[in-house]
This record gives structure tokens, C-alpha cells and sequence, in this order.
């Protein structure tokens, strides 16, 4: 049987730690910010990490970002 392919939708958009957890963008960024308050397009700067029932999913899709972890 084949390997599976990595998602190559999925690597452009979850970054893996050092330690093997999954980090992601946050959603509702990309436009429309001036309708948002400061405060708002504030929080929704850097990363955050995945959630652990998500991960179990993901993973799998992007093994081979994840050789050795």
C-alpha cells in the first residue's frame, strides 16, 4: 500500500513545535478589519495552539512534517 501524501493545503497553514504540538493562525483577520475594534484586531495577532481533538485529526495528514516527534 502507498504512504499517505501530505496535505499540501494544511502545511501552508499549521506550523509543529519543538515538542510536537500543533499551532495555527486565528480566523477572522484577514479583512474587513476596520469594522473591527482595536482591541479585537489585537487579540486576534499571533498563533494559537490547536485543540487536542483536532490534533488527533490533523496529524495524520501532515506526518511528514512531523518525523521524529
Amino acid at each position: 500500500m502507498p504512504k499517505q501524501k501530505t496535505h499540501s493545503g494544511l502545511k501552508k497553514r499549521i506550523k509543529v513545535t519543538g515538542t510536537g504540538k500543533l499551532r495555527r493562525g486565528r480566523a477572522y483577520k484577514n479583512h474587513l478589519a476596520a469594522s473591527k475594534t482595536t482591541k479585537q484586531n489585537r487579540q486576534l495577532r499571533g498563533e494559537t495552539s490547536v485543540h487536542h481533538t483536532d490534533a488527533k485529526r490533523i496529524k495524520p495528514l501532515i506526518s511528514s512534517k512531523m518525523r521524529g516527534k
